[in-house]
């Protein structure tokens, strides 16, 4: 017999369905509760299609000779959006670990963690450079906002998450270093200007589909601000030579000494190129302007960490004052102590509780004798030729200002002076203009970049990292542009104009309260050297986790995102259809964990009530060990007499497993951490 499928007479088989005729012929109906091993049922409503005049659920509706059927018109478009929103409005659970998800890299946080508490390191590493090709770099220093999000702080304090990333790629690059393929040679040429960790992270994805990279940097070495800005102590160089050297025998070509505007230009590169990547960075640290700031002796933070990465270190005396609040100030305090300053201050407008650095490197700084001058601002540098004082005006909080911290406000005619031989500026970097002429910039001088494209005004040239739109970030922030760049530029390449969105998770709140049952277990404390020893030398200070304190500290961790995420056919679809489920939000039937079972984990929160893991049950292993249980609203899907799986009659074989749609049934990895599956 014949139909009229999306307008093409096609050639059916009398009693088939309307779903298995279309996907005979290469048309794909989406379903959540159809498996051809089992009798159609129809409770999902996904695999609507238009028949006539007639919304009918392709699973079970016959064929029939002449039949008209529209598989993806607009009211069946919408139809499919409805059904999804709905479901979704009932469907609780993390798609993601809020870890990764407040990772600008998009760290498998959840993933790399239960690789290392099995002890299987390059598993972990290949996780890890999914996302990040210099996870061992950025482990060392991350201000790891990651943990931040994790849960396991609402039990007693977070899973030590960067730590464990610098450990399992520490451990990769021992021996059998994982060493991703690339795609084959697509013949398009791309032109990176700037090896930091922005246009690594680029150089890296691109060539792993296919295309010719070429970086090119202004400075002696490939690294950006994690060789030049970031002292030895905290990430040895040596560390992130292997880490690039892993970059360049991917095949990326890699040139230093090569300054934009001399040497190359960006109409140069333009013309040459079929794209070019724009990651720059920030190299001028921002000025204070305050009176005597151009004396002899003054520096800024960031030239002054990049003179002493490159063996240049000034002349800084005994008596130093670092003026910011964040981890640039820290870096130059702690470097200062290192380079024999005797006394090192640290001048700061407000309090130690609004500061931006890191609490960790505020005591470190501490314990290595550095002096912290709370609310107080210079107000101007004195000397003769050369800074020999600074004049600093005393303050008070004020009420919050947009930030939310409480705006520091001077104290009238309260000052302090301070006899010093240097002073140092550390309260931000801005970009290096110089070669970047005909590209738009923001009112904050950074190059205008698309927010979705990364395109900036010229055609063919895309900007990432600290060089565009907000800039001055966190490295792992550089990271996480690269990489969604490097795929806009890979369809740019392919004719293709597409921009990066964020791909819709499901979410859920969680309170300690939830967590009450967790049995307490310490945080792993990072082994460090002891400040004696560390503050005379630019040693590596962190020691590393050993062995069993990696496992057991990765072991930690709590799992909260989805262990099926990549196989959900309800995320996909949801993503497919731009379900929105927002409209529809209100009460939600939520249901504890069932870990009773010794080789399923069944999570009833993520439930659907497709029916399919009861069918199975009863189809495929005659069982019936699980079934649909109440009435309407509060409907769900157990074991008979509301009994725990475990108690139940079901046998372990999987066959619900295999079937569920969204995650709500896992098979549990046995005497081991479960690893998710594969996302890919």
């Amino acid at each position: 017999m014949k139909i009229l499928l999306n307008g093409i007479e096609t050639e059916v088989t009398a009693g088939q369905t309307v779903l298995e005729a279309a996907r005979e012929h290469g048309v794909e109906i989406p379903t959540l509760c159809h498996d051809d091993r089992i009798a159609p049922y129809g409770a999902c409503g996904l695999c609507v299609c238009e028949v006539g005049p007639k919304l009918l659920r392709a699973c079970a509706t016959k064929v029939a000779d002449g039949m008209v059927i529209e598989t993806a018109s607009e009211r069946v478009l919408r139809s499919r959006k409805f059904v999804l929103d709905m479901l979704l409005s009932d469907h609780t659970g993390d798609c993601v670990a809020p870890c990764s998800l407040a990772c600008p890299g998009g760290t498998d946080c959840q993933k790399y963690a239960a690789y290392i508490a099995r002890g299987e390191y390059h598993k972990a590493a290949e996780t890890m450079k999914d996302v990040i090709p210099i996870p061992a770099s950025i482990g060392r220093i991350c201000p790891h906002p990651c943990e931040k999000k994790c849960r396991r702080a609402l039990v007693e304090e977070p899973v030590s998450l960067a730590a464990l990333k610098a450990f399992g790629a520490d451990m990769d690059l021992k021996e059998n270093t994982f060493v991703p393929d690339c795609l084959p040679d697509t013949g398009k040429t791309v032109a990176v200007i700037g090896g930091g960790p922005g246009g690594l992270t680029a150089a890296y994805f691109l060539r792993r589909k296919g295309h010719t990279v070429q970086i090119f940097d202004k400075m002696p070495k490939l690294g950006g601000m994690l060789r030049y800005g970031i002292p030895e102590y905290r990430l040895p160089k040596a560390v992130l030579d292997k880490e690039i050297a892993l970059i360049e025998a991917l095949g990326v070509q890699m040139h230093t000494g090569v300054k934009l505007g001399e040497a190359i230009t960006l109409e140069g590169l333009q013309s040459e190129y079929d794209a070019v990547v724009v990651a720059t960075g920030a190299w001028v640290s921002s000025k204070m302007r305050v009176p005597g700031e151009e004396l002899s002796g003054v520096y800024g933070g960031i030239d002054f960490l990049r003179e002493t990465a490159l063996g240049n270190a000034p002349e800084i005396g005994k008596t130093v004052a670092v003026c910011g609040g964040g981890n640039t100030a820290m870096d130059a305090c702690r470097t200062a102590v290192r380079l024999g300053a005797e006394n090192v201050y640290v001048i700061y407008r407000r309090t130690r509780d609004e500061m931006p650095a890191e609490q960790a490197e505020i005591e470190e700084a501490i314990e290595e004798g550095v002096q912290f001058k709370f609310l107080t601002n210079p107000d101007a540098i004195l000397g003769d030729g050369c800074a020999q004082s600074i004049r600093l005006q005393c303050m008070e909080l004020g009420a919050p200002d947009a930030s939310g911290r409480r705006k520091p406000v001077p104290i009238e005619g309260k000052f302090e002076t301070l006899a010093v031989d240097s002073v140092i500026m550390a309260i931000g970097q801005k970009t290096d203009f110089a070669g970047l002429d005909g590209l738009e910039m923001t009112s904050r001088g950074t190059v205008l970049a698309d927010e979705g494209t990364f395109k900036t005004n010229l055609e063919g040239v895309f900007a990432v990292g600290d060089v565009s739109n907000k800039g001055a970030d966190i490295a792992i922030s550089a990271v996480g542009e690269g990489r969604k760049a490097a795929d806009v530029i890979d369809a740019y390449l392919h004719g293709i104009e597409i921009a990066y969105k964020k791909p819709f998770v499901c979410e859920k709140t969680v309170t300690a309260e939830d967590l009450a049952d967790r049995a307490k277990q310490s945080r792993a404390e990072m082994p460090v050297v002891s400040a004696a020893e560390r503050k005379t030398n630019f040693g590596e200070m962190a020691l590393g986790f050993d062995e069993e304190t990696a496992r057991k500290e990765a072991s930690r961790c709590l799992e909260c995102g989805c262990l099926d995420y990549a196989q959900c056919k309800l995320i996909r679809y949801a993503r497919q259809y731009n379900a929105d489920p927002a409209p529809y939000a209100g009460t939600k039937n939520i249901r504890k964990k069932d870990d009773s079972h010794p080789v399923i984990l069944r999570d009833g929160s993520k439930c659907i009530l497709c029916g399919l893991c009861a069918r199975a049950c009863d189809a495929l292993e005659n069982l019936s060990a699980i079934g649909l249980i109440g009435r309407g609203f509060t409907t769900e899907v157990g074991a008979q007499f509301r009994l725990p799986l475990g108690e139940s009659a079901c046998n372990g074989c999987g066959k619900c497993v295999e079937v569920c749609p969204t995650g709500a049934l896992y098979r549990k990895t046995e005497g081991q951490k479960n690893v998710a599956v594969d996302r890919k």
